[in-house]
């Protein structure tokens, strides 16, 4: 009876949000998807409480690739990238930033996480450019399921399944399966599988 009820609740929060949705899709024909993402996703931030993580996550349901809708995303959250994509029983802490990835089920991220789309965003290597026009590459970053991601962690790599990422990290190199890391740059702290 209470999945049933849930699903009602996703069901007539996607139809409340529909308008939103609609203006989202129309403008997407005209504009370029990650600057529309990021002004959406910036409005829908603001809303507050339980409702407002209900409403963004029905909305994301349809403007990004996956989104479940009982992923929690919580006030002050933004998002950067279409490319991306939300598993089951996700947690998003309040005013995180998200660049392009993919959350794995039952993933948590504390508050202020950002979650960069790789480390090779900005390019430098010319010092005659200003920085601002030397482009980059936007790379998908994988978290795994069942991971921990700490208040304040940076992230510009892949995290493996069931590890932790301490709080106030800055992760540069991929983190394997079921490992704890801290500092920075992060390096494993602890194994959490016999191997």
């Amino acid at each position: 009876m209470k999945q049933l009820i849930k699903h009602i609740v996703f069901l007539v929060l996607a139809l409340v949000i529909i308008p939103v949705t609609i203006s989202y899709k129309l403008l997407s024909l005209l504009l370029n998807n990650d600057a529309l993402i990021a002004s959406y996703s910036q409005a829908l931030s603001l809303l507050p409480g339980k409702w407002g993580s209900y409403l963004r996550s029905a909305f994301y349901r349809f403007a990004f690739k996956k989104c479940s809708p009982d992923a929690v995303i919580s006030f002050g959250t933004l998002f950067s990238q279409q490319d991306t994509s939300i598993d089951e029983g996700v947690y998003i802490g309040p005013q995180c930033n998200i660049g392009k990835c993919a959350i794995g089920k039952n993933t948590l991220l504390g508050s202020g996480v950002h979650i960069m789309s790789g480390k090779g965003q900005h390019n430098f290597s010319d010092p005659s450019k200003p920085i601002k026009d030397q482009g980059g590459i936007f790379a998908k970053v994988e978290i795994g399921e069942n991971c921990w991601l700490g208040n304040g962690a940076l992230v510009m790599a892949n995290i493996g399944k069931g590890s932790i990422v301490a709080a106030g990290s800055v992760v540069v190199d991929d983190v394997p399966d079921g490992v704890i890391v801290g500092g920075n740059p992060a390096r494993v702290l602890k194994d959490l599988i016999a191997r």
